[in-house]
């Protein structure tokens, strides 16, 4: 891979030759199968299910999946590592994070083993796509105050309702929908249901939303009219444990657009010490201004701390010890910094940075996101707050 641009030595994590295998044939596989359709994708909208199933093939989905289930048996070291080569490689709104080291969890933790013998294989080799519905029109970070219900009918849950910004919408044949089992009962009364679009009727994708950024991700309004799903769908034997089980996963996710972030990061001071090196101007070239040196060091510094706690933060998550708040710090600090630091190397970049055609573009449209979704930033200081 390209040589970062951070001297941060490798965490005790990352020290396991394996690992250094396994990055490799990653970011090989994003080089040499995605990177040269990208600009197809961003057109089109949408990740073509071919490149899952290369991906499935290649032993990248369902990284930490337990190998009984057709996973690689590996765990979140794995998942970090195609977070960081993705970023590297620029492959932004292929799913495979949310897929991996978001939805795929849910069902190896919480799923009963008929659940997981169901969807786990699929999950691993591409046949399944997921997606996991939460946000509706009404409700975003306020996840108690979602509407869709699924009422219990014999041995069938009734589902009706409809969610929205949801990642892998267009394609995604199962869907971990977040729904009210009992709306008399607030969070108590949240449950989880997989939705397998391809067996149902009353399920509608609606369109393709357009998005200031990360053009290639099919992100969509669902809408669900008496969907009717068996009851052995419900995620676990229980109702009303949804909210409880997204609170446990929420901590993980909210780090996944940390590590996002520091891996952009990377890639734009990267891409932008290469273009001031190569621009001239005034006799000279861009490096040599006292003010691009200057602005470059404050971007190497400050990234320099947002991996290093990143990496910090990974080691807690491998030891089950990453808590909620700090979990908010990962997820709000470091995407507020890459919006931050993307916007200097952008302007270093002068009139060419505001070209599509340039990566530091496409990665100022496609960081905006990262303080949004996830939970806003607003309420990761709100969740920070509480332990003060």
């Amino acid at each position: 891979m390209q040589q970062s641009p951070l001297n941060v030595p490798k965490p005790t994590w990352r020290q396991d030759e394996e690992l250094d295998i396994f990055s490799d044939a990653v970011g090989q596989f994003f080089e040499k199968e995605c990177a040269p359709h990208v600009p197809e994708w961003r057109k089109a909208g949408v990740v073509p299910k071919d490149i899952w199933k290369k991906a499935g093939e290649m032993g990248l989905l369902g990284a930490s999946v337990p190998e009984e289930y057709g996973g690689a048996g590996g765990d979140f070291r794995h998942e970090a590592i195609i977070i960081e080569q993705q970023q590297w490689k620029g492959i932004d709104g292929f799913g495979i994070t949310l897929h991996n080291a978001i939805i795929a969890p849910y069902i190896t933790a919480y799923g009963t083993e008929e659940q997981k013998r169901r969807w786990l294989p699929g999950i691993c080799n591409g046949d399944i796509v997921t997606a996991i519905a939460m946000t509706e029109p009404g409700a975003g970070s306020d996840l108690q105050g979602m509407k869709t219900t699924a009422k219990r009918d014999g041995d069938e849950y009734v589902i009706n309702g409809s969610k929205t910004f949801i990642s892998n919408g267009q394609t995604a044949n199962l869907i971990l929908l977040c729904v009210k089992t009992d709306p008399s009962q607030g969070a108590k009364g949240i449950s989880i249901v997989g939705v397998e679009t391809d067996k149902v009727e009353g399920f509608r994708r609606g369109r393709n939303l357009e998005k200031v950024g990360q053009h290639a991700a099919d992100t969509s309004e669902l809408f669900f009219d008496d969907v009717r799903v068996p009851a052995s769908n419900l995620l676990g034997e229980e109702e009303g444990k949804g909210f409880i089980q997204l609170m446990q996963k929420l901590p993980q996710e909210r780090h996944i657009i940390g590590l996002q972030g520091v891996g952009m990061i990377e890639r734009a001071i990267h891409e932008t010490v290469e273009y001031v090196k190569n621009r001239k101007a005034f006799g000279g070239t861009i490096f040599d201004f006292q003010n691009t040196q200057f602005k470059l060091a404050e971007c190497k510094t400050e990234a320099t701390v947002a991996k290093v706690f990143a990496d910090h933060c990974t080691e807690l998550l491998l030891k089950e010890e990453l808590d909620a708040a700090t979990a908010s710090m990962s997820k709000y600090w470091i995407s507020d910094l890459q919006c931050k630091i993307i916007d200097e190397c952008l302007q270093l970049h002068g009139g060419f940075g505001y070209m599509d055609e340039y990566p530091i573009a496409q990665m100022y449209a496609d960081a905006r996101v990262q303080r949004i979704y996830g939970g806003a930033n607003e309420v990761m200081k709100m969740l920070i707050a509480r332990t003060l």
